[in-house]
């Protein structure tokens, strides 16, 4: 075999993998497509009660931190802007800001892993929250970790009602 047509080859492998990599996504996607829109940041979101700059890391089925969600703006790792408001939370993701209203956030806990990220134990905030009837947790990373899951914990719930083991440390 000649180097052409070993290039040949190498080529049309990239290729179908790209392809297959295309195909998986837009199935997810459409799998996913039930998924509701996200909150839109209300006008009044009350008094605030810390900022953070840091990453958002993913937005997974609940309890599975290795099944992204592909819909509505939460399937890709970004820098972010987290607001806690005594309303909810905002994710300033670019080109899209998405509200979590304060009633929607079932828990706030740490985790060490998630999708495409595997951190130092509790170096994630996982926000687990629902959207619709949709139960989601969604992963952020900052270097203030213990800060921001104190001002979330600040406005979730004092008892949640699920508890988190997947990719959970505590």
């Amino acid at each position: 075999m000649d180097r052409t047509t070993l290039l040949i080859y190498v080529m049309a492998g990239f290729v179908v993998i790209i392809a297959l990599a295309i195909l998986g996504w837009s199935l997810r996607r459409r799998r996913q497509r039930d998924i509701p829109v996200p909150h839109q940041v209300p006008a009044d979101l009350g008094a605030t009660i810390a900022e953070f700059d840091g990453f958002y890391v993913s937005t997974t089925l609940d309890g599975q931190p290795l099944n992204r969600v592909a819909v509505r703006g939460l399937g890709f790792r970004a820098r972010a802007g987290i607001t806690v408001t005594e309303t909810g939370v905002v994710l300033a993701l670019p080109g899209n800001n998405i509200f979590i209203p304060r009633g929607d956030i079932r828990e706030v806990t740490r985790a060490q892993y998630t999708i495409d990220r595997v951190v130092e134990p509790g170096g994630l905030v996982l926000l687990a929250w629902t959207l619709g009837a949709t139960p989601l947790d969604s992963y952020l990373r900052v270097e203030q970790t213990e800060e921001l899951a104190s001002a979330l914990g600040s406005i979730a719930p004092a008892k949640p009602e699920h508890v988190h083991t997947a990719g959970e440390t505590n």
